[in-house]
């Protein structure tokens, strides 16, 4: 193994240095990657249009190019989809990787073109092995297997030539061959539909390999370990796994599920790394343990813009590069990819922990925050605020979502939560009043709206029945794969679905 280590480091060193040569030279990389996206674009239906060909500077293509959500380019998006070419992108796109949708749209199909597979999804996944065997020279991730849990795919009913489905299922289709030797499960059991019989054969598959580490989004990973340990009798991963070293997570925050992993994998040699990776690309990947934020991959044929949140309901937001972003500030992502995605909002909010190199947090979505009495509670408030008071009184979240209550005559608004326990709180109302003092020492709009209870009230806080998030996401056809809760809303749409699931369960104190 340490031969097969040393030839590793070896092919992995030049690409090292070209993340070297980014870190130190980002707005550079970031110029040369419009331009070479800008040339490709200029041979499509969208480039013709906005003058791709006559753009030589990134302020002529701000000035020249519309900021558009996936409304504006549903249109392109659907003549892609019945076969149309050269329409946001020169070469054939095959694949639409499907992800929950807009307010107009009930799912959004992203295209996925085959540079974007290779020089984005599938670099970045490298570049994460890059990174990792870098930090632990003496790691033993490739004496075995990776298992992913992915989800699944179908031939699109749009056009028999080409297909959609979750990015993993997408991913998993178009690795290259010789990945099978060292992936667990086999791609006809990673692919299957169902999640419930997807999860019997995959537990009957992968209990018997080698398997050194896992990837996917942590709530349908820990659903997928609570099954293989009830199955097997075990009592933690490791006496199933004892080689498992590696978990590489992403898709919503970690820090609710940490201490679950912990306590599942106990073991000192255990590493995470999170990655930045959605339908529309892969961004960012953790290249430090001691710190949750984020490396930004600036040359996988991605040119990002940054818009202030407070610029953002403007009919003309100011839009930065990475060469004028300031730490600490939230911003909404813009992106032009090498998908055909241009000036795309893509609905993600992150801040900037360090501009040297450009370090980011994921705080949030532009859709999913609570901000009906000017309080402007984002997910990465709830997500510190929760973690706080279950370091306080003991609890252990496994899934939660909160929304309005909205004022009455008679009655001042609050927020209500809905929290799914994986440890209770011995008093649930202390929990409460917790969550409400770390929400208050996060967000100064909260706390000014609390005070003395003159605009907000105390929270209400429900404990959910035990399995309520897994039956809401069931009767929704959202098992598996990349699917998410949505952990705030400006309405009640969801608690109100959620209350109902788990009153019938026998929850909600």
């Amino acid at each position: 193994m340490p031969f097969l280590n040393a030839i590793l480091k070896w092919v992995n060193t030049k690409r090292l240095y070209s993340i070297d040569l980014f870190r130190k030279y980002p707005f550079e990389v970031q110029r040369d990657v419009l331009i070479s996206l800008l040339k490709q674009g200029s041979k499509t239906e969208y480039g013709t249009r906005y003058g791709f060909d006559s753009i030589k500077t990134i302020e002529e293509y701000q000035q020249k190019v519309p900021i558009v959500d996936y409304e504006g380019l549903k249109p392109y998006i659907e003549r892609l989809r019945q076969g149309e070419e050269r329409l946001l992108w020169p070469s054939e796109i095959r694949w639409f990787a499907k992800s929950s949708g807009t307010t107009q749209s009930k799912s959004k199909f992203i295209p996925v073109s085959n540079d974007a597979l290779e020089d984005c999804h599938f670099r970045g996944a490298r570049d994460v092995l890059a990174i990792y065997t870098n930090l632990y020279p003496e790691n033993n991730l490739f004496s075995g297997k990776g298992l992913t849990l992915g989800g699944s795919h179908q031939v699109d009913n749009f056009s028999m030539n080409s297909f959609y489905g979750d990015l993993s299922a997408i991913l998993i289709e178009n690795q290259p061959w010789w990945v099978d030797f060292i992936r667990t499960p086999s791609q006809r059991v990673a692919l299957i539909p169902d999640w419930e019989e997807k999860l019997e054969q995959l537990t009957h598959e992968t209990i018997k390999e080698n398997v050194t580490s896992i990837a996917g989004v942590p709530s349908w990973n820990l659903v997928m370990i609570k099954h293989i340990l009830a199955y097997t009798g075990k009592r933690n991963l490791l006496e199933v796994w004892p080689k498992l070293e590696l978990f590489m997570h992403g898709g919503v925050s970690f820090t609710p599920y940490r201490e679950q992993f912990q306590k599942l994998i106990p073991s000192s040699n255990m590493h995470y790394m999170e990655s930045y990776n959605a339908s529309e690309g892969f961004f960012a990947i953790q290249d430090n343990p001691s710190f949750d934020d984020m490396l930004l991959m600036l040359d996988y044929g991605i040119f990002y813009e940054f818009i202030p949140l407070d610029e953002l309901s403007k009919p003309n937001p100011q839009t930065l590069t990475v060469a004028d972003v300031e730490v600490g500030k939230n911003y909404a992502m813009v992106i032009s990819t090498n998908t055909g995605l241009w000036r795309y909002l893509i609905g993600d909010t992150i801040t900037f922990t360090s501009r040297v190199p450009h370090k980011i947090k994921i705080t949030g979505r532009t859709r999913h925050f609570i901000n009906v009495f000017g309080e402007e509670v984002i997910i990465d408030n709830a997500e510190r605020a929760i973690d706080k008071a279950c370091r306080i009184t003991g609890a252990m979240v496994a899934d939660y979502t909160a929304a309005p209550v909205f004022m009455e005559a008679d009655r001042k608004g609050c927020h209500e939560w809905l929290i799914e326990f994986e440890r209770q709180p011995s008093d649930l109302n202390q929990f409460a009043i917790e969550l409400d003092k770390a929400l208050c020492d996060v967000n100064s709009d909260y706390e000014a709206k609390r005070a003395k209870n003159i605009t907000l009230d105390f929270p209400i806080v429900h404990a959910a029945a035990p399995g309520t998030f897994f039956e809401w996401m069931r009767q929704r056809g959202k098992l598996g794969g990349q699917n998410k809760v949505p952990r705030l809303s400006n309405t009640r749409e969801y608690i109100e679905q959620l209350l109902a699931i788990t009153h019938q369960l026998g929850g909600r104190n």
